[in-house]
C-alpha cells in the first residue's frame, strides 16, 4: 500500500484515483458482443458461453429440478444463515414501503403520488471468482416487496454447466423461477434485447467486472434503465487511536480480497495505528486462501495520516466511497458531518461484511466516487413513481386563473384555452 503522510489539499483528489483501464478496446469488444446478441439470440448467447465461460450448453434454462436439488446439496447451518440473512434484508427493505397521502393543495385540488413496480426486471449475479449469493438477496428481496411483476436472474454457468447450488437456493427463497445459465455481456444483452429464452426487460440490476459494467452502461444508451454505474468494489476505514488495527487491516483485506481491482483506503490520525496497521495487513494477508489476489488489490490502495478528524471527515467526503467504515471514539458525531458515501459502519464492532451479508441494509451500493449522488440500492430502486391529481369544479375556479396567466405569459395559448373551455 502506497503510505501519504499530511497531504496538501490541492492533492487529494490525486490521491485519490480509482484504479484506471483503458476503455477503447473494452469498448468495442463488448459492442460487438451485445450486437451479435441482438442479431442472433439464443444462437449468440450459446456462441458466447462456450467461448468465454468454456461450457457448451444445449440449454441455458435452470429447470425447476435443478432448484429443487440444490436444497439438498447445502448444509443446514448454511441455509439456515441464509434464511436468517434473508429474513433481515426483507425486515429492514419491508420498512421502505410508504402509503399513499393524499394532499389537498386548496380546496378541491387534490394530489398524491403512488409507488408502482417496475414490470419486467433482471438481475445479473456474479459467478466467476466467486458467487455471490448474497446478491440474489439484495435485489430479489426489495423487487418482490415493490411488486415486480416478473423478476429474472441470470449468472454465468461453471465448467460443470451449473450454477452454484447457494445461488438456486437463494433465489428459490426469494421467489425467482426464471433463472439462465448465461454470465458476462451476453447476459446483460440477452435481457437488455430479449432472446426467444429470455425476456426482455425493463431494468438491470447487479454488480460485474468491467465487461457487464460496460455492457450495462452501454443499454442504458438505448432506454433499458440500469441500477447505477459502477466499478470495483472498495472500502475507506477511518479511524483514530482508539482504533483496533487489527479490526482495520481485517476491514481492509476483505474488500481487497474481491478482485485485483479492489480499492481500500485508510485515513488516520494516528501515526502509530498507521503503522500498526501496516503491520497487521502482512500478517493476515499470510492467512487468506485469495493472498495473491488481496496483495494485487492493496497496490492500487493507500494509507493516509492527517491532522486532525475534521480534516479527515472532509478528505473521505471528496473520495465518497462505496462503505466507509468509522472506526473512531466520537463515530455518531462524525457519521453526521459525512455527506458522500454509500454505507456507513459505525465503531469498531460493525465490519463491512456484515452489511454485505446479512445486517439487512442492502450492499449493492454505488462505486467510483457514484456516492456523491447516488443511492445504494432499495425498494425505491424497483418502483416508478406516479403523481396523480383530481380536481372538482370548485377547485378548477380557484386555480383556473392561475394557470391561465401563467400560460398566457409563456405564450402557450392552448393551454391557457383547457381551463377556459372548462369554465366558459
Amino acid at each position: 500500500m502506497k503510505l501519504i503522510k499530511h497531504p496538501p489539499q490541492n492533492t487529494w483528489k490525486q490521491i485519490l484515483q480509482r484504479p484506471s483501464i483503458d476503455n477503447t478496446s473494452l469498448l468495442e469488444k463488448v459492442r460487438a458482443v451485445m450486437s451479435e446478441v441482438k442479431l442472433q439470440g439464443d444462437t449468440a448467447v450459446k456462441q458466447f458461453t462456450n467461448q468465454f465461460d468454456g461450457v457448451a450448453l444445449d440449454n441455458f434454462v435452470v429447470s425447476e429440478k435443478e432448484i429443487n436439488e440444490s436444497v439438498g446439496l447445502l448444509t443446514d447451518d448454511l441455509k439456515n444463515a441464509i434464511q436468517q440473512a434473508a429474513a433481515n434484508v426483507s425486515l429492514f427493505h419491508q420498512k421502505q414501503l410508504s402509503a399513499v397521502e393524499i394532499v389537498e393543495t386548496m380546496p378541491g385540488i387534490k394530489c398524491w403520488r403512488k409507488s408502482i413496480g417496475i414490470e419486467k426486471v433482471g438481475l445479473y449475479i456474479p459467478g466467476g471468482t466467486a458467487p455471490l449469493f448474497s446478491t440474489i438477496l439484495m435485489l430479489g428481496i426489495p423487487a418482490k416487496i415493490a411488486g415486480c411483476k416478473e423478476v429474472i436472474l441470470c449468472s454465468p454457468p461453471g465448467k460443470d454447466g451449473k450454477l452454484h447450488p447457494a445461488i438456486l437456493f437463494a433465489a428459490q427463497l426469494t421467489g425467482i423461477t426464471k433463472i439462465f445459465k448465461i454470465g458476462g455481456v451476453q447476459a446483460i444483452a440477452a435481457m437488455a434485447y430479449g432472446t426467444a429464452t429470455v425476456p426482455q426487460v425493463y431494468k438491470i440490476f447487479g454488480p460485474g467486472n468491467q465487461f457487464v459494467t460496460c455492457a450495462k452502461q452501454l443499454i442504458q444508451q438505448e432506454g433499458i434503465a440500469i441500477d447505477m454505474p459502477a466499478g470495483p468494489s472498495e472500502v475507506c476505514v477511518m479511524a483514530d487511536e482508539t482504533a483496533n488495527a487489527a479490526f482495520v487491516a481485517a476491514d481492509l483485506l476483505s474488500q481487497a480480497e474481491h478482485g485485483v481491482d479492489s480499492q481500500t483506503v485508510m485515513v488516520t490520525t494516528s501515526e502509530k495505528m498507521m503503522a500498526d496497521v501496516q503491520e497487521e495487513l502482512q500478517k493476515q494477508l499470510e492467512q487468506l486462501p485469495r493472498k495473491e489476489m488481496a496483495a494485487k488489490a492493496l497496490e492500487n490502495s493507500t494509507l493516509i495520516l492527517v491532522n486532525d478528524i475534521e480534516e479527515a471527515i472532509a478528505l473521505v467526503n471528496e473520495y465518497a466511497a462505496e462503505h466507509l467504515i468509522i472506526a473512531c471514539s466520537e463515530d455518531e458525531a462524525i457519521a453526521e458531518k459525512i455527506v458522500n458515501a454509500g454505507s456507513i459502519f459505525l465503531g469498531n464492532y460493525s465490519p463491512e461484511s456484515v452489511g454485505d451479508y446479512a445486517s439487512g441494509t442492502n450492499h449493492t451500493l454505488p462505486t467510483n466516487g457514484f456516492a456523491k449522488a447516488y443511492s445504494g440500492v432499495s425498494v425505491d430502486s424497483f418502483v416508478k413513481k406516479v403523481t396523480y391529481q383530481k380536481l372538482s369544479k370548485e377547485g378548477l375556479e380557484r386555480i383556473g386563473k392561475i394557470v391561465e396567466l401563467m400560460a398566457e405569459a409563456e405564450g402557450l395559448d392552448a393551454h391557457a384555452n383547457a381551463v377556459r373551455v372548462r369554465l366558459a
